[in-house]
Parts: structure tokens; sequence; C-alpha cells
């Protein structure tokens, strides 16, 4: 993909923000988590079938006790990622072809994507950092969990520091906003530098 960028991280460290904060710029971003949702919904009676009618409430899915399971069992998790992900992929390819047509920088927000597997053909990739520690204390925050429920969440995920090793790009979303915009400017100037270095634009600017 000639101008996409992953953008990834792990529970707690932020990427939401760096999401609207590049939007906000003018960025458009293709939102796995939103496109996940939207393929929730056509999947509720195969959800049902599977995991069983406590996990279906007024016709919807119990997303919070659905994923109480999914971070606490394995194989629950493997399942539903069987029914999920082929079409969530599906939509986001969908999404790619269209924004590559602009021929410009876009993001796809993929919060599992080392996880997953699932997206190896896309890269770059950025990861949106945040140590253990503030994880853990925004998680605790904004989900208003205990800390042994917190860090449960957090273990299901690869170690952030792992991931950082394994990043294209790092932006650090451990200090202030204003810290984050300025990192995030930092980020795009590198970004912007990668692309004229590792694509078919190096042959024409350099």
């Amino acid at each position: 993909m000639s101008k996409c960028i992953v953008i990834t991280g792990s529970i707690g460290c932020g990427k939401s923000s760096v999401c609207a904060i590049l939007k906000e710029i003018g960025y458009e971003i293709i939102d796995a988590d939103a496109i996940s949702k939207m393929v929730a919904k056509t999947k509720i009676a195969q959800i049902r079938d599977i995991f069983g009618a406590e996990y279906i409430e007024n016709g919807e899915i119990d997303t919070k006790k659905l994923g109480r399971l999914i971070f606490a069992n394995k194989e629950a998790k493997k399942k539903l990622e069987a029914i999920m992900h082929p079409e969530i992929k599906k939509e986001i390819f969908k999404k790619i072809t269209e924004l590559e047509k602009k021929d410009k920088i876009y993001f796809v927000d993929i919060p599992l994507f080392f996880e997953s597997e699932n997206y190896r053909e896309l890269s770059p990739v950025a990861v949106v950092y945040a140590p253990r520690t503030v994880q853990l204390e925004r998680i605790m925050k904004r989900d208003k969990l205990g800390e042994t429920d917190a860090n449960n969440r957090i273990n299901s995920q690869i170690d952030i520091e792992k991931k950082a090793k394994m990043a294209d790009f790092l932006i650090d979303n451990s200090g202030s906003k204003e810290k984050l915009q300025k990192n995030i400017e930092n980020f795009l100037k590198e970004a912007k530098k990668w692309f004229c270095k590792n694509t078919a634009q190096a042959e024409t600017i350099f």
C-alpha cells in the first residue's frame, strides 16, 4: 500500500487520542474498531449460537459481558475471531482501495495489529507508546477497574515494550496533550521522509 500507515498500540496507551489529533489535522483514518462493531451487528445469531443467549441483551450483543469472557478465555477469543475477522478484513481492504485512489497519506487504526497477525501486508507501523505504569493508571480510571482486572487486560496483549521494538515509528503518549501534539508533528515529518525513501516517490524526489 503506497500511502498507508498502520496505527496501533496497547490498551491504555492513548491511541484514540492520537487518531483524534490526526483527524483534526485532516488525515483520513480507517477505524478497525468501528468496522468491528458494524460487522458484529450482522453476527448476532452466530454469537448467540456459539456463546449462548446470555451474551445477547435486547437483541444486541452485550459487549461488556462478552469482553470479559474473551479476556479470560483464549479458546473463546479464537472462536470469536473466526467469526469476525474475515469480514472485518474484507471491509478494511475495501476502504484501503478507496483511499489509495486519493494518493494521500492515510491511517489504518488496528488496535491488535501485532496480536492478530492478519494484516502483515500493511506497513509501515506506528506504535502509540506509554509505559505500563501509565497504562495501568489510565485503564483503572477510564474503565473503573481494580488493579487486578486492569492488569489482566494489559496482559492479554503483547507487552508495549516489545511492540515498541517492532515499530517503524514510535509516538510517545506518556505526557501532556501539548507534548503529544508535538510528538505527532515530529512523527508526521518522519513518516513523510519514510515514504520518500521507501516508495516509488523516491524515484522522482531523489
